[in-house]
């Protein structure tokens, strides 16, 4: 009997937000345990400055920076276009894609519908929940909706507070209080994060947020663990085990994630009571699906004694072998290379199912 060819699987990295080189990384992993048996992967690198590499290009950069090293993408010479001819038309040759890049223009839906416009299947969110899922104000709007509990918050646009800067402090001491944390709406890996505890500070923390973005949010500090839940499947999604980071600092900054190796411990599975898991678990999947996600997604928490604030949901979670949504997912029985494969999958059966109705996208 023929063997059946090997799917061309894109695995698109870097990106032109803050979090390029963590997207690197995690591109680093899966390229290195991707079941090659199914699969021939294709890496597309983005670089900073938003330049599509080629195959040729992406895999000569990737030889060039050390496996877990968080380096940048080299930019090619030249002004050249952001996508070249032969770089769309190898896209176009693939079967499907697997978006590693996190933050602005990869995991807020902007890069997936680039991908809808080429009818190419690909993993994990769609582009509503990505927008969704990388834009916190929104985010929270939504699980307020959805009856989930969340920290008490305020949305602070830039054009408000450079208008009125007194009166936005005004408001958030009597809605919020201190303390309290200001960060951009739109941006992940704690980039722009700072904690405040007065109203010197709080100026200042608003400013460093509205760096990354047009809106910052400001919401009530919750003094509790940090725990997360992985959620993988589609229509019917099933929540891992959850985990906990306990950070060493004040709380668990950008530092802590990717630059010091004893910023944090993370503990994958974490003992809780029965009782406390399963609630974890079942608003882990009400976060999933508030947003209408698919493929994979970390649900952060707050554990206030037993009781769970939903904090975030990750749409494209950090993916090195080491990352606490695989690490979990590996805790429950799937392993690293497993799990790349279910989501491929998944990405696929989504597209097919997409296909039966009006108005979504081809093959």
């Amino acid at each position: 009997m023929a063997q059946s060819p090997r799917l061309r699987v894109g695995v698109l990295f870097g990106g032109e937000s803050a979090e390029h080189e963590v997207s690197v990384v995690s591109a680093q992993g899966v390229l290195q345990a991707i079941d090659r048996d199914r699969f021939d992967p294709v890496p597309f690198g983005v670089t900073k400055e938003g330049t599509w590499l080629t195959a040729e290009e992406s895999a000569a950069a990737l030889a060039g920076i050390p496996a877990g090293a968080y380096r940048p993408l080299p930019t090619p010479a030249g002004r050249e276009p952001k996508i070249r001819a032969e770089v769309s038309n190898a896209l176009n040759e693939l079967d499907v894609a697997f978006p590693l890049i996190h933050g602005t223009r990869g995991e807020d839906g902007t890069l997936q519908g680039f991908l809808e416009l080429l009818g190419l299947p690909y993993t994990g969110a769609g582009v509503a929940a990505s927008a969704l899922g990388m834009d916190k104000a929104l985010m929270k709007a939504v699980f307020r909706q959805a009856a989930l509990p969340t920290a008490d918050f305020l949305v602070v646009p830039a054009h408000e507070w450079r208008a009125d800067a007194t009166g936005v402090i005004d408001r958030i001491e009597a809605a919020i209080g201190y303390p309290n944390f200001a960060k951009p709406a739109n941006m992940g890996s704690s980039l722009g994060v700072s904690k405040v505890s007065s109203r010197q500070e709080l100026g200042a923390a608003i400013e460093e947020a509205l760096r990354y973005d047009r809106k910052a949010l400001v919401e009530a500090a919750i003094s509790g663990r940090e725990i997360e839940v992985a959620v993988l499947g589609n229509d019917e999604p099933r929540a891992s085990p959850p985990g906990e980071i306990i950070p060493r600092g004040e709380f668990y900054d950008y530092a802590a994630k990717y630059l010091d190796p004893d910023g944090a411990d993370l503990v994958a599975p974490v003992r809780l009571e029965p009782g406390v898991e399963k609630r974890l678990q079942e608003l882990a999947i009400a976060a999933f699906k508030a947003i209408d996600c698919a493929g994979m997604a970390r649900v952060d928490f707050f554990l206030v004694g037993d009781d769970p604030i939903v904090n975030e949901i990750n749409t494209i979670p950090g993916f090195t072998p080491i990352s606490m949504y695989p690490k979990l997912w590996e805790a429950a029985g799937i392993p690293y290379r497993e799990l790349i494969s279910e989501l491929i999958d998944l990405g696929l059966a989504r597209h097919a199912s997409k296909r039966g109705h009006r108005g979504c996208a081809r093959a």
